[in-house]
């Protein structure tokens, strides 16, 4: 990312991979109860549609979460938790810890990449960090959606993480673990893009024209501004994806069927559900990672000094 000072300069390539991953998990377990609350809000209506005169379960952020304490216990909020920190480990390792060697790479050392360099390194690590973490984020998804109510006869999908990868490879074949790995290469290619590259230029902004130092204001501001335009940009594809993975077999013909179904079902506001636990929680996601990544790497970088 731009900036540092002379004493901050010179992570390697390794200690941005480790820093990400763990920046990715600490802000996991912050955000969690939100990323839970979006799922719920996405998938809300996909079986059939709501009959005429019936509330929905959920409303809103807060009531989707009250509504998972109350009905279902607060440990519920982080249903899948694990199977999201092997995501991260994976994922953001890649996706972020690389793509200021990749940029670097695309730019052939270049002291300032232009934006379709910064554009094309968000892309090839958001799509190199899918391969990888694919499996985790169905699991994850499927945990997040189940409900686990047993005096209504609703039973949990799965009882536990290794449980899940174990019956999803043999109900549904290693494929199913790669369910919907396409839509969600466009997605992270999209979220990529929005996320870091934002957060790039805004950052190398500020510290251009000296508004902020490199600190933790900085990094806090540029973070929420890359939170709420990954959001926007990327809602309607997050949407597709959540109910694609969270479907049983045969449900959806693909992603493009399940995103017609959605728009002839629910009508074009259905991309954008669960919009304001998306940005609550993206926004808060990218402050606390960002926030955390910049302060690991610098951390790791002093330990090694000594």
């Amino acid at each position: 990312m731009a900036g540092g000072s002379a004493a901050d300069l010179g992570p390697t390539a390794v200690v941005k991979v480790f820093s990400a991953g763990t920046a990715g998990c600490v802000a996991d377990l912050v955000t969690f109860p939100l990323d839970t609350a979006k799922v719920r809000l996405q998938v809300q209506g996909e079986s059939k549609a709501l009959p005429k005169g019936q509330k929905a379960a959920y409303r809103g952020v807060f009531g989707t979460i009250i509504t998972i304490v109350r009905t279902e216990g607060p440990r519920n909020l982080y249903n899948g938790l694990l199977a999201g920190l092997h995501r991260q480990m994976c994922f953001a390792s890649v996706r972020i810890g690389l793509y200021d060697t990749m940029k670097q790479l695309y730019a052939h050392g270049a002291e300032n990449p232009g934006l379709g360099t910064r554009l094309l390194a968000g892309s090839t690590t958001g799509a190199m960090a899918v391969a990888f973490a694919q499996p985790t984020d169905v699991v994850k998804v499927r945990f997040q959606a189940q409900v686990h109510q047993p005096e209504n006869g609703s039973v949990k999908r799965y009882s536990s993480t290794t449980e899940a990868y174990r019956t999803i490879a043999r109900v549904e074949g290693l494929k199913g673990l790669w369910k919907g790995c396409l839509l969600n290469i466009a997605r992270n290619a999209i979220v990529n893009c929005s996320e870091l590259v934002t957060y790039d230029i805004i950052k190398e902004q500020i510290l251009k024209n000296k508004l902020m130092t490199d600190n933790m204001p900085c990094h806090f501001t540029a973070a929420f501004a890359a939170g709420f335009c990954t959001t926007v940009v990327a809602s309607p594809v997050d949407v597709v994806k959540t109910r694609f993975m969270n479907s049983v077999p045969g449900q959806y013909g693909g992603a493009a069927n399940c995103a017609l179904t959605m728009l002839l079902k629910e009508g074009p506001s259905a991309f954008y559900k669960g919009f304001m636990p998306s940005f609550l929680r993206l926004g808060s996601w990218n402050i606390v990672m960002f926030v955390s990544y910049e302060q690991i790497q610098r951390a790791v970088v002093r330990f090694q000094r000594f």
